[in-house]
């Protein structure tokens, strides 16, 4: 399937620019800035992502295009746009007016072909603080906003563009049209949509599997229920699931999502782990630590169950984009690990298989309705891998998670009864590692606290705070106070992402 290579230099937004080509049904690739797939027939063109660098810096990435540029159509956003100047003789400095924000675009080429139904005085979103303060003769410039000159520009004698605003964004309104534009340049099919991706991935799972068995870890939630059914497609009876009650699930959620696959046709087992994840766990406060300590639980689980069944040679997991984007950094700095990738031991005597590794959750979740999935399984909320262990601040002991359960359940019962739910894209209860002093019944209390969490998204890369009701508020506060022994103050988390995470650890 041709394909968009996105060279990555570290910018935040670098995955938005994948999911944005994806909704335009182009199928794309993120790689480090030094990893351009070398003699790959199916690439069709490439773009430079942002950067937290100026090409000035000592330690800015500075890669060799020569074999890219002319051979690809390139599109260069912001540090990209910067860096192709920078090669070509421009210079690039800290401009006298930095543009933070909205800024107002006007294109000098309406004919220009990035520039195609680019109205005047179209909304972009810069985030520079260089610009480009001498072009080149070889670059001509195809727009510019109030206080930057070159805010756009093509390369003469190929097909290179660069931009300093950021198309991505969604706050840059025209966005879609530049990137759709540069789509038409490197002659994008379209081809990238959710029945494709199951008839090529399927394929690919039969041709990699062959006829070994594999075992899923099942987590009930919307990415390992697709995966399962993905590899049910595939490989039907060798696809064993497997469904690890951690003690770190929300309230009866063990026998719920039992019930939920036998209608899916899938061969699950259920397995009750409690005790050995509270062991493992006892006294551990360290986020990092616990997730990681979660995570090898479960291989060690899954390991002495695929030894019981025998002859399986294959884990696989319900690992998305966002997973591995948020363990995995081009500037080498680790957001969080999760427990499906940060989690994985050097020594897994299993090989691994993630068929949904590249997928945003939208796409997931539109994988998943192709597959005929019921729709409930479908807009269930993102659930952590390590389940209530990270909503748990401090160390976890079974009393703290049977507090956590109680206050959650009637969260997420109220969004339902409320009609809520589906206008939220996350939500739950943290419990907090203090202590409040209260009244009840004319008696001093000195209990708990905990904060709900709910935000809205698109794709989990970013996230703000929902705006839910202040009356539903103080009911769910009152009726968690009210029936929740131990808690006798609830908060509601404001905090948008970034700079928080969804999650608190």
């Amino acid at each position: 399937m041709e394909k968009i290579i996105i060279l990555d230099f570290g910018s935040q937004t670098t995955q938005l620019i994948g999911r944005r080509l994806r909704e335009l049904n182009t199928y794309c690739e993120i790689v480090p800035y030094n990893r351009f797939p070398e003699n790959d027939a199916s690439v069709i063109g490439v773009i430079l992502s942002g950067s937290p660098f100026s090409v000035n810096d000592s330690e800015a990435f500075k890669p060799d295009l020569s074999g890219i540029r002319g051979k690809y159509p390139v599109l260069g956003i912001c540090y990209g746009a910067q860096y192709l100047a920078y090669c070509a003789g421009g210079k690039v400095e800290k401009g006298d007016s930095r543009e933070y924000g909205r800024a107002m675009l006007s294109p000098v080429d309406t004919h220009d072909a990035l520039m195609r139904n680019i109205p005047d005085h179209s909304q972009v979103w810069m985030s520079h603080g260089d610009t480009i303060m001498e072009v080149p003769h070889s670059l001509t410039i195809v727009a510019h906003t109030k206080d930057v000159q070159c805010a756009a520009y093509r390369i003469e004698g190929e097909k290179t563009w660069g931009v300093q605003f950021h198309p991505e964004v969604f706050h840059t309104l025209i966005g879609m049209t530049v990137l759709d534009n540069f789509l038409s340049v490197c002659g994008a099919r379209k081809e990238w949509t959710p029945e494709n991706f199951i008839r090529s991935t399927v394929r690919q799972l039969k041709e990699t599997l062959g006829n070994d068995r594999v075992i899923l870890a099942l987590s009930g939630g919307v990415d390992s229920s697709v995966s399962a059914v993905l590899l049910n497609k595939a490989i039907g009876k060798n696809l064993t699931c497997i469904f690890v009650d951690n003690g770190l699930l929300r309230k009866n959620e063990f026998e719920k999502v039992l019930e939920d696959y036998k209608h899916l046709g899938l061969n699950v087992m259920g397995v009750d782990a409690k005790a050995y994840f509270y062991q493992a766990l006892a006294g551990v406060k360290e986020p990092e630590r616990k997730r990681k300590i979660i995570g090898k639980g479960f291989i060690d689980v899954f390991d002495r169950e695929a030894q019981q069944l025998q002859n399986i040679q294959w884990l696989a997991q319900g690992t998305i984009y966002p997973d591995i984007i948020e363990s995995l950094s081009i500037t080498g700095t680790t957001i969080k690990s999760h427990h499906n990738v940060g989690g994985l031991p050097e020594t897994m005597q299993l090989k691994l298989v993630e068929p949904l590794r590249l997928l945003f959750k939208d796409e997931v979740r539109q994988v998943g309705r192709a597959l005929g999935m019921a729709e409930h399984l479908i807009r269930r909320h993102p659930f952590p891998g390590p389940g209530l262990g990270v909503r748990i601040l401090g160390d976890i002991t079974p009393e703290k998670v049977h507090i956590l359960q109680e206050a959650d359940a009637i969260f997420i019962n109220g969004l339902h009864r409320w009609n809520l739910y589906d206008e939220v894209w996350q939500a739950g209860v943290i419990l907090l590692p203090v202590q409040s002093v209260g009244v009840m019944g004319d008696e001093r209390t000195y209990e708990n606290a905990v904060a709900l969490r709910a935000v809205t998204s698109a794709d989990a890369m970013t996230a703000d705070w929902a705006h839910l009701p202040s009356d539903f508020l103080a009911e769910i506060s009152n009726e968690i106070i009210n029936k929740v022994r131990g808690v006798n103050r609830v908060v509601y988390d404001i905090s948008s992402k970034p700079p928080s995470t969804i999650e608190w650890e």
